[in-house]
């Protein structure tokens, strides 16, 4: 993408700082944005990101510098002060309302109406007018519960203009998406940057930040570390930015000492979810699960952990039949299990890093009923120094963690209990390239200490490169299984489509 023409500046950031409870979240950060202009922001977890667009969203309030937008010096105390000024905010967790049509998502709270009554019709007329501007052919009065991800991430574009938004701010807009939703939503953008909207696109995916951007800043532990055309950006040369060194790629061709069968998994079957999924997990063996969404590779995994009921089949564990009826049963016999969401399912956000670490190990740090409290510590201790947690006191709270400490303290969690075996669902979702680095190598250090790894992953050039096995799903079945070796993308992609396979035995 060539640069904007336009040297006009929307919106100018000096010397903002931000501190939430004892953590500096930015420290003295200035930046610009040019009207029409995809203003790439980029950095790892904890780079203070977050907390930039949630000043300009008037979220959070900032506690030192300048934000001006439009000539105006602004201060925002509310969302809605910032929407009034003509800021949106598209969140990486969607504000939509499911049970909402689309067109009382788009206008909500500001729907045209005459002596107090809705009217319904003009409101389906603008409403349809901003799904054509952002390419989404549904009809206005279909319910946001029927539509895919994509589609409602385009629904949150259209609330965005129909407020008039001069700058449109967008949280990971594609993580959820597939290849082909992310080039439809990157022509949108497009779209909007000819009609002069300045956009600015937070990521982690720095490959497609090269596509999408014009310029791209780079923070750094809440610090301003650079601004780069995007002529002159390379992706190790942004990589290197961010982390403040260079990123050291893992040489390990997968070759390591696997025993012998830890888990078998035998026609196992949840009716109207997944049928006849069989596959094994050899000690000191990283599995990939792969397939597309809804391919029932989640389902499966909280099967085996049970967290959800099995119909038939049988799960061997140590040639040992077993059927866990709950969670508890698995961590009792060696399992482990990091779920998708980590906000939802894995961790307590009102509560220390120290408790959301040790919750699963109370018996081992407790006497006669009572939470040992030195044991307590010694034990969030170990595990942050060995995770390299970046958290200022493990008495902080876990909300004030970046996405990627956040995700480290679940893996701490699971690690402290010295599982067989440890499922990673989605373990990278949201995570920047410096602890995704971090991560991978926590992984592959973990099989070569004979711990049995099963990966969950939509990436596909990460289950291609972390797993020893890939089995693949399509639509609640097993497909194929693959080595390593010959395993490629086009491969992987057939049996994930259904084009290829028709089944598969344990392999």
């Amino acid at each position: 993408m060539t640069a904007v023409d336009s040297n006009e500046v929307i919106l100018r950031v000096h010397d903002v700082s931000k501190n939430y409870d004892g953590v500096q979240a930015l420290s003295n950060v200035s930046l610009d944005v040019r009207r029409g202009e995809v203003h790439a922001l980029v950095g790892e977890n904890g780079a203070g990101k977050t907390t930039l667009m949630n000043i300009l969203g008037g979220i959070v309030r900032k506690n030192s510098g300048q934000v001006e937008f439009k000539g105006q010096t602004v201060d925002f105390a509310t969302p809605a002060e910032s929407q009034a000024a003509g800021i949106a905010v598209i969140h990486q967790e969607l504000a939509v309302m499911p049970a909402l049509t689309v067109m009382e998502n788009v206008f909500m709270g500001r729907m045209p109406a005459r002596r107090g009554v809705v009217d319904w019709t003009e409101l389906e007329s603008r409403t349809r007018e901003l799904l054509e501007q952002v390419g989404l052919d549904v009809a206005p009065r279909t319910r946001v519960k029927d539509l895919t991800v994509s589609q409602s991430q385009l629904v949150e574009i259209a609330k965005a203009l129909s407020i008039k938004a001069n700058l449109i701010i967008m949280d990971e807009p594609n993580s959820s998406l597939t290849e082909r939703e992310t080039d439809r939503l990157f022509e949108v953008i497009r779209n909007l940057k000819q009609r002069g909207v300045s956009i600015i696109f937070v990521s982690h995916r720095i490959e497609e930040v090269l596509r999408i951007a014009d310029r791209i800043t780079v923070l750094r532990d809440g610090n301003y570390v650079g601004t780069l055309g995007v002529r002159e950006a390379t992706v190790d040369r942004v990589i290197s930015m961010m982390v403040g060194r260079e990123l050291v790629r893992s040489s390990e061709t997968g070759e390591r000492a696997i025993g012998p069968a830890l888990l078998e998994v035998r026609r196992l079957t949840r009716r109207g979810v997944v049928q006849d999924v069989s596959f094994s997990v050899r000690r000191g063996e990283i599995v990939g699960l792969a397939g597309l969404v809804g391919a029932g590779r989640s389902e499966t995994a909280r099967m085996i952990f049970g967290a959800d009921p099995i119909d038939e089949g049988e799960i061997l564990l140590e040639g040992r039949p077993v059927r866990f009826r709950s969670p508890k049963e698995a961590l009792a016999h060696g399992l482990g299990m990091i779920p998708e969401d980590r906000k939802k399912l894995a961790l307590f956000m009102a509560m220390p890093v120290r408790w959301n670490i040790s919750m699963a190990q109370l018996p081992r740090i407790s006497s006669n009923g009572l939470i040992r409290h030195r044991r307590e510590a010694a034990l969030a201790e170990e595990y942050v120094q060995r995770l390299r947690v970046r958290v200022p006191h493990i008495d902080t709270l876990e909300r004030n963690l970046s996405g990627g400490n956040q995700q480290k303290t679940v893996l701490a969690r699971w690690l402290a209990t010295n599982p067989k075996l440890l499922i990673m669902d989605e373990p990278t979702h949201g995570v920047d390239v410096g602890a995704k680095a971090e991560i991978y190598e926590m992984m592959r250090g973990l099989a070569r200490e004979g711990i049995s790894i099963i990966l969950i992953s939509s990436e596909l050039p990460e289950i291609l490169s972390m797993s020893d096995r890939i089995v693949v799903m399509h639509a609640g079945r097993v497909t194929g299984i693959l080595d390593r070796a010959e395993a490629t993308e086009d491969k992987v992609m057939a049996y994930a489509t259904g084009v290829a396979g028709n089944g598969a035995t344990p392999n």
